[in-house]
């Protein structure tokens, strides 16, 4: 499959908030992430690396 993992940074951990992500849209302040399984949710901040070959999903959340 080729779905990416979704994490966002908090300090020095990343955590995950959002797996098997098949698609990325960009709304207002962020970006919708939508699961494979339908699942939904807002990340609210910027994108900070994208790993296609590790399937990853890296974000900063605004302050």
């Amino acid at each position: 499959m080729c779905e990416s993992n979704a994490y966002v940074k908090r300090g020095d951990a990343e955590e995950l908030i959002l797996a098997e992500v098949a698609r990325v849209e960009p709304v207002e302040g962020g970006y919708k992430l939508i699961g494979l399984l339908g699942d939904e949710m807002t990340v609210n901040g910027a994108i900070d690396e994208i790993n296609l070959l590790n399937h990853k999903i890296l974000f900063v959340e605004s302050a």
